[in-house]
């Protein structure tokens, strides 16, 4: 892989993982999970999961590490949901 790709895809998963970091932070501090839909966060723990065994098929380390971030951030996500409704 060039390095110009590879820039582009660390850039792609470190945006993607800074995305759902927030939410993350704020159901932590706040306890409230009732206005998030918790199949949206189940399927998105999923197709993290599913990303990063790909990447692993593949040796892509910015697919691995952004997925792997992103899956245990959604996967906190599911966790809280489940615990605080």
């Amino acid at each position: 892989m060039n390095i110009v790709a590879h820039i582009i895809g660390l850039l792609a998963a470190l945006l993607a993982t800074i995305a759902m970091a927030p939410q993350a932070a704020k159901i932590y501090k706040t306890k409230n999970t009732k206005d998030l839909s918790l199949m949206t966060f189940v399927m998105l723990s999923c197709a993290l999961c599913l990303w990063f065994i790909y990447g692993l098929l593949i040796s892509a380390f910015p697919i691995i590490i952004g997925n792997a971030i992103g899956f245990i951030l959604t996967t906190f996500i599911v966790i809280m949901k489940i615990k605080h409704g």
